[in-house]
């Protein structure tokens, strides 16, 4: 019975936000104001949705979004799988003191490096370039995939390196040919959370990124707040219509992802 119950509250916890949203999108100011929170529209406004896309921006914002994201997150897991390669494939002295920094490197929270990030960009003219969110995004990504993807190549039989040495493999083809095929599910799921985490960032966007142009969907959709802050219709459209890409991603990677989620709970 328990068990239901905290399945019954999830969802609620779940639901209730989303369906909050949904509503509000489709409703007049009419209806936002004069009626209750979760009372359904009198008459549907799909208008909200087109003054979504055309005032506020969502298509720029989007593919703002979208170029950071997609050479990020690839790019950043293929440095973190390499790391996470030599500190659990190759010996080598001082391996743990590496692993020790890296763990430090996980202690430490975004808020901190904004005042000298800004400080960095500025001196390298990096302000309002994708490049310079791309580069941060990728340094404070690092510490959770390596660890994730340390634990999972650990968990590869050492006799697989043997057998590719003794036929002649070198490290760069153990770790593009046998290791990164094995560690697909990890890697997928590790994927998804990233995509989902660069989108949805916006400490640091807010630092880096200073002209309306060069705005990602966070950021948008902070000055979209700002500017028309009785526009409650649009805001939501074009918070639904900004979590597409978001759960198109997902959908591809699911099954991964679940598989990915679960390995290393159980050791066969």
């Amino acid at each position: 019975m328990l068990w239901w119950v905290g399945i019954f509250i999830a969802a609620l916890l779940w639901v209730l936000p989303l369906g909050f949203v949904v509503i509000t999108s489709l409703k007049d100011e009419a209806d936002i104001l004069g009626t209750s929170l979760f009372s359904l529209p009198s008459v549907p406004d799909w208008g909200n949705y087109l003054e979504a896309l055309e005032t506020g921006g969502l298509m720029r914002s989007a593919g703002n979004s979208l170029l950071v994201s997609m050479i990020k997150v690839p790019l950043g897991l293929l440095v973190s799988a390499s790391a996470a390669f030599a500190l659990a494939r190759i010996r080598f002295q001082y391996s743990g003191v590496v692993l020790a920094v890296i763990a430090f490197g996980a202690m430490v929270p975004v808020q901190v490096a904004l005042a000298p990030l800004f400080q960095i960009m500025l001196a390298t003219d990096l302000l309002n370039n994708p490049l310079g969110l791309i580069l941060p995004y990728i340094g404070f990504g690092l510490p959770y995939q390596v660890f994730i993807l340390y634990g999972f190549f650990r968990q590869i039989p050492a006799e697989l390196d043997e057998s590719a040495v003794m036929d002649g493999a070198s490290n760069a083809r153990l770790f593009f040919q046998i290791i990164l095929p094995l560690a697909r599910p990890a890697l997928a799921a590790l994927f998804i959370l990233d995509f989902v985490a660069t989108w949805n960032e916006f400490g640091i966007a807010l630092v880096v990124l200073q002209q309306q142009e060069s705005w990602t969907v966070p950021l948008a959709v902070q000055g979209f707040q700002s500017q028309f802050t009785t526009s409650y219709g649009p805001i939501n459209a074009f918070t639904l219509m900004s979590i597409v890409p978001v759960l198109i991603v997902y959908l591809m990677f699911q099954r991964y992802f679940i598989r990915g989620a679960f390995a290393g709970a159980v050791k066969g």
